[in-house]
């Protein structure tokens, strides 16, 4: 295997300023609309990378499942592992990579818990094995065997064989308040086009042309 010999050419699109809307949501709305129609297979997927305290890193990919002017939503387990590290460290990264499209999207900005009222709004329109799947595992904790989560979630069927499944305690949103966006479209040669947007206190958002 030789993957130094491995590279393509990206050369179908290109990215102006002329063609960015002034508004980086807006920008995102557009781009992510486009993925959809393209099939890309699961276009919300999200890379999310996060640090503690002490600045140990780590990244995994989570669903995108909202957003507007507000910020963008994601759920999880508030003990997971990234719900630790954003207890200590509100500050994250989220990374969209459409590579059939040739794009890549880069957020940067910080987490906090939505309402509960909206994290049971989403948990209620979830399939309901799913909904016990949010009861049946204690994310990120080291388990020998997967029977033994296998075995918890029918415990949990069970429990909730005969009536709604509630929100747990330990599950919801967070909203990620973008600081700044970056649009990556790929170009030939590797002279890629990149686009930062970044607010400032006022909140109004500065365009910049970055080097490949």
């Amino acid at each position: 295997m030789n993957l130094e010999d491995m590279r393509r050419n990206y050369a179908d699109r290109s990215l102006d300023l002329t063609n960015l809307d002034a508004n980086p949501f807006t920008q995102f709305d557009q781009w992510m609309r486009v993925a959809i129609e393209t099939e890309i297979l699961e276009p919300n997927a999200m890379s999310l990378a996060t640090a503690d305290a002490s600045g140990r890193t780590n990244l995994r990919t989570v669903l995108l499942k909202g957003f507007d002017h507000r910020g963008l939503v994601f759920y999880t387990n508030y003990e997971s592992s990234k719900a630790r590290d954003i207890a200590e460290n509100p500050r994250l990264a989220l990374s969209f990579t459409w590579l059939p499209l040739e794009r890549q999207i880069i957020i940067t900005g910080r987490a906090e818990k939505i309402p509960a009222t909206e994290s049971l709004k989403y948990f209620l329109s979830r399939p309901r094995d799913s909904q016990i799947g949010a009861w049946a595992s204690r994310q990120s904790e080291v388990i020998s065997t997967r029977s033994m989560l296998e075995t918890k979630f029918a415990e949990m069927k069970a429990k909730f064989s005969r009536s709604e499944v509630p929100l747990p305690d330990k599950w919801g949103g967070y909203r990620v308040t973008p600081e700044t966006f970056e649009f990556w479209q790929g170009r030939p040669n590797r002279i890629h086009d990149r686009f930062r947007y970044s607010s400032d206190t006022a909140g109004a958002w500065k365009i910049e042309r970055l080097m490949p």
